[in-house]
């Protein structure tokens, strides 16, 4: 059976995007390779179309290791070819409240939150939300009365 797992793309933000998720979702970031450190000359065509010139400094290749799970990512090659994030969410589910409720807190800081934490039918708590990085989050916690 395969893994499915999910790759982000960003506009030149990624390392930081990813350090602030290993810090706010735990896990171990487990790779962070720049364009510059690839073994191969990049190729801005084969990464999206558009060609133009490749930022060495962007990322090429992170990934996130997250309780059996892996959150991947990159930059695109350069600004003319990223399209932002749209059509998806990251779910993360806790199973206490609190706990959602205080990563749905740091990953909404300086970014913008589509509906905020409140009870629903299916869980005690739940939200959605844009951070700072343009990816969008919908978090949940604890059990449905």
């Amino acid at each position: 059976m395969p893994t499915l797992d999910s790759y982000l793309f960003f506009d030149g933000q990624c390392a930081e995007a990813m350090r602030f998720y290993e810090r706010t979702l735990g896990g171990k970031l487990q790779a962070l390779m720049k364009y510059s450190e690839s073994p191969e000359p990049p190729d801005a065509e084969g990464c999206g179309g558009g060609g133009g010139p490749v930022d060495p400094q962007r990322v090429m290749h992170a990934a996130l290791a997250l309780d059996g799970r892996m959150l991947m990512a990159s930059d695109s090659p350069n600004s003319a070819q990223h399209r932002p994030m749209a059509g998806f969410g990251l779910a993360l589910n806790y199973p206490t409240a609190a706990e959602a409720r205080r990563i749905f807190d740091a990953l909404a800081a300086g970014g913008s939150v589509l509906m905020p934490m409140q009870k629903t039918f299916w869980t005690e708590t739940f939200g959605m939300l844009t951070d700072r990085f343009g990816t969008p989050w919908m978090v949940g916690g604890g059990q449905a009365a």
